[in-house]
């Protein structure tokens, strides 16, 4: 099993494996078909109410991955992702500009354990 990140503007590539969306909202200026998507897992990204709090701020880092890791625990939804990384190769596809403070990384981080 491999977890890859990739940003959902970059161009698939074969080595992608299932390519995952990871943002609760739709990515700007890219169609689905685009995209290239195995699947958009909206439910595992962080709540609206995180997401607004941290506003991509990297002084928040810290404290935005104690919170949303706290979130994990009881989400369904990271417990299908976990299966499907269990499954194959799978890359974990965000939109963020930032690619050192993103909900990707701390998913890649935590399917990792």
């Amino acid at each position: 099993m491999a977890v890859y990140l990739k940003r959902v503007y970059e161009a698939p590539a074969k080595g992608d494996g299932r390519r995952i969306l990871v943002d609760r909202l739709w990515p700007r200026g890219i169609s689905k078909e685009k995209a290239e998507l195995f699947l958009w897992l909206k439910e595992v990204a962080p709540t609206p109410e995180l997401r607004k709090w941290f506003n991509h701020e990297p002084e928040k880092w810290q404290e935005f991955r104690k919170r949303y890791k706290k979130e994990l625990e009881s989400s369904n939804a990271f417990l299908e992702l976990k299966k499907l990384a269990k499954e194959g190769n799978i890359s974990l596809i965000y939109a963020a500009r930032d690619t050192e403070h993103n909900e990707a990384l701390v998913l890649k981080e935590q399917l990792e354990l």
